[in-house]
């Protein structure tokens, strides 16, 4: 029976052999990429930058050459419309049509490859060019122009650029610190910019053949956005049914590229437009509303091409509704608000009220109304702790009542109408409510200076009442006024 020491020298045994073994599969990984490290190094040392047909190579594929002649024979035969009963997929046009989508990406690509090939011979001759005209077909044609001329006051670049460029160039053109070409590099740089324009000028064919077809392969995307846009859409996407089967989100980033726009304002840049910002409804829509003319577009391309990829109309009726709904639909953002209707009022209530007003209601609410000790009773203050009426918080609390700062609990109570209300009964039921004086006045007064007098005990009355005046009789016994205050 095995101990246990034997068991863990096994698994140890085990361990290293698997530790040896990966360690050999590492070593050859490594030799094998070493190796491809090497092949690549040594590809790129036997490619000749100098020589031009080492670097752009297209136009010696077999490739190009078929699919060229193919479009040459279509343009010239025409469109075939009794093949509209195959299956899009299996029709031979349609495949002509997607390499040639996939062919005008391919020249795209060589024509970059053969610009920057012009522009590295030309830097010496003028290095300020390459900054002032971006496009390649436009520099190859205007280093064409040039050549090896220096004084280029005697070169005609009109209709080649706009004027305000080519006054740039010829300014820029007397002050520049380059020098003329050897022949030999002349002749390559002539020679590259034949072939960037021989591509551009296959490339325009391509179109123009695609373009040509897009009525009949896709009707109701080309009734939407157009021949032109259609085949770059169709072309970017890989073919109808890749086009079809992609969401209108993205429909709407094909051909989308990023714009640097060296530190200016993004304020009036189109991003998230790709192919889509060419269409003729695009262009006309004013630009606040682009961005979600651009949505629609991509919506309803999407849609019809959907229809298009099952041959669903072939006659473009549902593409051209499409575009009449995008349309309706744009002039309908740009219709403005409605006016703003004035609000009338509301139909006034009819019905009785149930509660009568007046002076009677007035002077019962006033009656009845809250005193200023129950309102302060009512209250709470902050952080100051209530007083009640059993202490320590039990019973009725007083609320703010005795802490203004007096200690009391009573409030000075102000004039109030009510009690002068009851003064006014108290004194008419002195007095009588008829105005009458009392029966036990008497209208003889003693005096410590003449005796007796005779007085109005009415008007003793109003002196007494308002304070303001005091009627006596004379000793004649005549009415006389001897003091107003």
């Amino acid at each position: 029976m095995a101990t246990l020491a034997d068991s863990f020298l096994a698994d140890l045994e085990e361990l290293s052999d698997n530790e040896a073994d990966s360690l050999n599969e590492d070593n050859g990984d490594a030799e094998q990429m070493e190796e491809d490290v090497d092949g690549d190094l040594a590809d790129i040392e036997a490619l000749n930058y100098d020589d031009l047909d080492s670097v752009s190579k297209l136009q010696k594929t077999q490739r190009y050459n078929d699919i060229m002649q193919k479009v040459e024979d279509a343009l010239e035969k025409g469109s075939d419309i009794s093949n509209q009963s195959i299956v899009l997929e299996d029709d031979p046009e349609y495949q002509l049509i997607v390499d040639c989508n996939a062919l005008s990406v391919d020249i795209e690509n060589e024509i970059v490859i053969i610009h920057n090939f012009i522009r590295d011979k030309y830097r010496l001759k003028f290095p300020e060019l390459e900054s002032l005209v971006h496009h390649p077909i436009d520099y190859a044609r205007v280093v064409k122009k040039i050549g090896n001329e220096m004084d280029l006051t005697l070169v005609d670049l009109e209709g080649l650029l706009p004027s305000a460029i080519i006054m740039v160039i010829s300014v820029t053109a007397s002050t520049t610190s380059g020098k003329p070409l050897p022949d030999e590099v002349l002749q390559k740089t002539i020679d590259a910019c034949d072939r960037a324009l021989t591509l551009d000028s296959a490339k325009k064919k391509v179109l123009d053949f695609v373009e040509s077809r897009m009525g009949y392969i896709a009707p109701n995307v080309s009734a939407i956005v157009g021949t032109a846009v259609a085949a770059k859409l169709m072309g970017t996407a890989g073919g109808l049914s890749a086009l079809a089967r992609m969401p209108a989100c993205n429909v709407q980033l094909l051909g989308a590229k990023r714009k640097t726009l060296a530190g200016f304002s993004t304020a009036n840049s189109q991003i998230h437009v790709g192919y889509l910002e060419q269409t003729e409804i695009f262009q006309s829509t004013p630009p606040t509303l682009r961005k979600r003319a651009c949505r629609l577009l991509a919506a309803k391309s999407t849609l019809a091409a959907r229809i298009d990829s099952i041959k669903g109309d072939s006659t473009g009726k549902v593409g051209r509704s499409l575009r009449d709904e995008i349309l309706k639909k744009i002039e309908k953002w740009q219709e403005p608000p409605p006016a703003k209707q004035p609000k009338p009022l509301p139909v006034p209530d009819s019905e009785p009220k149930k509660k009568r007003g007046g002076r009677r209601l007035r002077k019962t609410k006033e009656r009845y109304a809250l005193t200023d000790m129950r309102k302060l009773a009512n209250r709470m203050a902050f952080g100051v702790p209530e007083e009640s009426s059993l202490g320590d918080g039990l019973g009725e609390g007083y609320g703010m009542l005795g802490q203004a700062g007096s200690g009391k609990l009573r409030v000075s109570a102000g004039p109030s109408k009510l009690s002068a209300k009851v003064a006014k009964k108290f004194k008419e039921k002195q007095y009588g409510s008829s105005g009458a004086t009392s029966g036990l006045t008497s209208s003889l007064a003693f005096t410590p200076v003449q005796g007796i007098e005779l007085s109005n005990p009415q008007a003793l009355a109003n002196q007494l009442g308002s304070g303001t005046q005091s009627t006596y009789f004379s000793e004649t016994g005549t009415f006389s006024k001897i003091k107003r205050t």
